[in-house]
């Protein structure tokens, strides 16, 4: 079925979004590109979502209530598929493509996915590489020996409040760390545990996919040149295609695909990470949506098509093909190495001369309050380039980066009596 007779049914898809998520514009842009019709449920009286599309209101707080919602909506013009943005919308979007009786993957493997315990749990029973893993509670000692190791929350994500420790002094120092981070931030998802797992050194590499009832089939396969060794694991370079051996990107892709089975998911896109060491692939995360950041501009299939596009056609078995226009293709997600207030951005225009740079994008403002990692879960902006081979991409973007020069103040906060 093309694009043209989709249109002709009215084909209407749910996009189930946070009201501020960068992800909804890109959405809405491939939904016009394809004729398809975009409702995008969020919450908030005053959402972002009203700019780009169709926006029906739910309480996320209140996901019995938000499906009662998306289904009397569904009642009055039926939607044809439902999409989550995120990780935070994942379980409840499979929780309402069910109700609505559409392709889904079940609540509990969208749990899985959203999950660091749970998830690592479905690993270990699958007989994946794992690491030793335990659940502790942050009010309490860690009741941990094994060093070097990982704490991080159990639903967060982008690496947001992931942390090494070498020891258990210092594990101890970062128990304090989350607790503060929870603290500072109420509301966050399961504020009283961690994940803790022994630290799995090699090679980071990281998959984009789409499931198609099971199957697994690879779009790319990203290698990170930058060494995330903690202690904390802010990412930076996602270059394209990898230069690992074609029989590990195959091993790669095979534990991708054990991943999905180990949870129960079956349909949709997902972005997985995984450690590559002499032991073989380990995978480290597996999540049932998109890949994080404005990444998903890396991705173009021809014809004007990105990410978005290929996940919409998907959900409405409109074939589009997966057609990459034969280069390669970077990014540098631009860390914020401290927390502070934004002054300026120097350099922008000569890194936007380096040759093969197609973008240097900053999404701070001046005056803007940065927060680092791992208190932080944003970037400072973003450069993107392509090139002829991948080694020629990484040179270009920290050829880039080198050119940048942030400045940024110290943040100070009055307090009154």
């Amino acid at each position: 079925m093309n694009a043209t007779s989709k249109r002709e049914l009215d084909a209407r898809v749910l996009l189930i979004a946070p009201p501020a998520s960068y992800r909804i514009a890109a959405y809405a842009s491939a939904a016009e590109r394809l004729d398809i019709e975009l409702i995008v449920a969020s919450s908030g009286e005053h959402s972002l979502v009203t700019a780009v599309a169709t926006g029906l209101q739910i309480d996320f707080s209140q996901p019995d209530l938000a499906l009662r919602t998306i289904e009397a909506a569904h009642r009055h013009s039926p939607f044809c598929a439902v999409i989550a943005s995120e990780d935070a919308t994942v379980e409840l979007a499979s929780r309402a493509a069910e109700v609505l009786q559409l392709p889904h993957n079940s609540p509990l493997s969208a749990r899985i996915a959203s999950r660091k315990d749970l998830a690592r749990e479905a690993q270990a029973a699958a007989g994946l590489n794992v690491p030793e893993f335990r659940v502790v509670d942050l009010h309490g000692p860690p009741d941990w020996s094994r060093f070097p190791c990982v704490i991080k929350p159990l639903a967060l994500s982008g690496s947001r409040g992931v942390m090494r420790a070498d020891d258990a002094a210092e594990l101890e120092g970062r128990r304090a760390q989350l607790l503060q981070l929870f603290a500072n931030n109420v509301g966050l998802p399961y504020p009283t545990q961690a994940l803790v797992e022994s630290f799995i050194p090699g090679q980071e590499v990281a998959l984009e996919g789409m499931l198609v009832e099971g199957v697994l089939e690879v779009l790319a396969i990203f290698d990170k040149p930058e060494p995330l060794n903690g202690p904390y694991f802010e990412e930076t370079y996602y270059v394209t295609p990898s230069r690992l051996a074609e029989e590990t990107q195959a091993a790669v892709a095979a534990t991708a695909q054990d991943v999905c089975l180990a949870y129960g998911l079956r349909t949709g896109p997902i972005h997985a990470e995984f450690r590559v060491n002499d032991d073989g692939v380990w995978p480290l995360e597996l999540a049932a949506r998109t890949i994080g950041g404005d990444c998903a501009r890396l991705l173009q299939f021809g014809a004007g098509h990105g990410l978005e596009d290929i996940v919409l056609a998907r959900a409405l078995d409109i074939p589009l093909a997966y057609v990459g226009d034969g280069a390669a293709g970077g990014v540098l997600m631009i860390p914020i190495e401290k927390t502070g207030v934004l002054r300026r951005v120097e350099g922008v225009l000569d890194a936007q001369k380096v040759p093969y740079v197609e973008d240097v994008f900053i999404a701070a403002r001046e005056g803007h309050e940065l927060i680092a990692l791992p208190d932080g879960s944003s970037y400072l902006g973003f450069v993107f380039a392509r090139a002829p081979d991948s080694a020629t991409v990484e040179a270009a973007l920290r050829e880039a980066h080198a050119r940048l020069n942030i400045v940024i103040a110290p943040m100070w906060r009055i307090q009154f009596a």
